[in-house]
């Protein structure tokens, strides 16, 4: 486990005069709340969820004021949060306790479509990802670097070992769990990058005793579902997604072409798939031929090509916040329709979508969806397609996104809400 953290030196040295102050305030009384807003009067959304994380890690609750000018934050009010705040370029406001009992008491209204939520606890944060892996690769990693979220990377050898309990969050970097190493042969097999991967996959399955790397990915597939059955959360965009669905209805049937895995294809293995083991996707045709760069008809990217960017948007479904509060809080936007943005796996076809997931974004017109979410055992999942929530079709050897540029990016904002989700407090969903 290599962990990667984005928090300063400073930080240890700020949870001091925060204890102390929670101390002073318990015998002296406040007066007052910390209201981050997340509307469009918010002048680095990204950032704000960055200090809702660290506000958790100084043990201070944040209530999530869901559907409230874009899905609030409300804080006690101490001088050093109003200072991290600054210091990030954060906006604020300080309100009187008055002023927060009547945000809270039109919250609670049975007529308006607001929660309150309260997250209580910092998730501990994991990213699969491999060693050549670096932050700009990968838009979640990016994007908790920018917000100075920390998180530990861990591969395949650390999965296989067991350390999946530790943590409370798990993204998958977009990975090929197939073993057709992202199927990118056919472009690049000649690449010194790609034979470099396929020797460290090889390398390390071999040295985990597993004869082919297409096992060894099963096998961590299938430690991340435990994982999520247990009561973790899992996300994943581009193709961790349905690279991933595929892996778990092909168990103990050889997909790969003899290119990946030195083998012969089982012939027979499309009829050999098991849709009741996946977690999304039903009824989906394998695309075996090396040569093509696609896992299955899952991916909708042929669809979306023919639309063009200028008219590619997906809309967020609007939830009811009091009895539908997962999604309400993995929907949380100052925007609803969201632009559209490519990726190896750039949305799924609506019509392989099991229909106990709920679909949170789609693009009706073309029949794809964008953004899903599910439940597995005790835990949850989330999956969203594409790449680069700024960058519509993000290339091989593409410079990494300056999110600097983007601070309001409503399409990076529904990455964060699924960090945030696992520190609420645990409530079942009303029936």
């Amino acid at each position: 486990m290599i962990p990667t953290t984005t928090s300063r030196p400073s930080d240890r040295l700020l949870r001091l005069p925060i204890l102390v102050t929670l101390l002073l305030s318990a015998l002296v009384g406040r007066s007052a709340k910390l209201l981050i807003p997340m509307d469009e009067g918010q002048r680095d959304h990204l950032k704000a969820y960055g200090i809702a994380y660290w506000v958790l890690q100084q043990e201070v609750t944040v209530e999530w004021l869901l559907n409230y000018r874009g899905g609030s934050f409300l804080i006690e009010d101490y001088s050093t949060i109003e200072q991290e705040c600054t210091i990030r370029g954060v906006t604020y406001q300080v309100i009187a306790d008055g002023q927060a009992d009547q945000v809270l008491a039109q919250i609670a209204d049975p007529e308006a479509n607001m929660e309150m939520v309260k997250l209580e606890k910092a998730p501990r944060i994991a990213v699969y990802a491999p060693s050549s892996f670096q932050p700009w690769d990968d838009a979640v990693a990016l994007v908790m670097t920018y917000a100075e979220i920390p998180y530990t990377r861990v591969y395949d050898e650390e999965v296989i070992s067991g350390v999946l309990p530790q943590y409370d969050w798990l993204h998958l970097h977009h990975e090929d769990f197939t073993g057709q190493y992202g199927k990118f042969y056919g472009h690049y097999r000649n690449a010194p990058w790609y034979q470099a991967q396929v020797k460290e996959a090889e390398d390390m399955a071999a040295k985990l005793g597993f004869s082919k790397v297409s096992q060894m990915k099963l096998a961590v597939a299938l430690k991340i579902r435990d994982y999520v059955a247990g009561g973790g959360y899992l996300f994943t965009m581009c193709s961790g997604t349905d690279s991933y669905d595929i892996a778990l209805a092909a168990e103990g049937v050889d997909i790969c072409a003899p290119e990946f895995d030195h083998d012969p294809i089982d012939p027979s293995c499309q009829d050999k798939l098991d849709f009741n083991k996946t977690f999304a996707f039903r009824d989906f045709r394998l695309i075996t031929d090396p040569m093509v760069y696609e896992f299955s008809n899952i991916d909708a990217t042929d669809i979306h090509q023919t639309i063009g960017q200028t008219k590619d948007f997906f809309t967020l479904f609007d939830f009811s916040a009091k009895w539908d509060i997962v999604p309400t809080m993995l929907c949380q936007d100052h925007e609803q329709v969201i632009k559209g943005f490519m990726g190896q796996t750039t949305a799924f076809r609506r019509s392989l979508v099991k229909p106990n997931v709920t679909i949170m974004g789609e693009n009706k017109a073309q029949g794809t969806v964008k953004y899903i979410h599910g439940e597995f055992g005790l835990g949850q999942w989330t999956f969203y397609g594409g790449h680069d929530p700024e960058d519509y079709q993000h290339m091989v050897g593409d410079p990494p996104t300056d999110l600097s540029l983007h601070p309001n990016s409503p399409g990076y904002r529904l990455i964060l809400n699924n960090i945030l989700f696992p520190a609420a407090r645990k409530r079942k969903q009303k029936t």
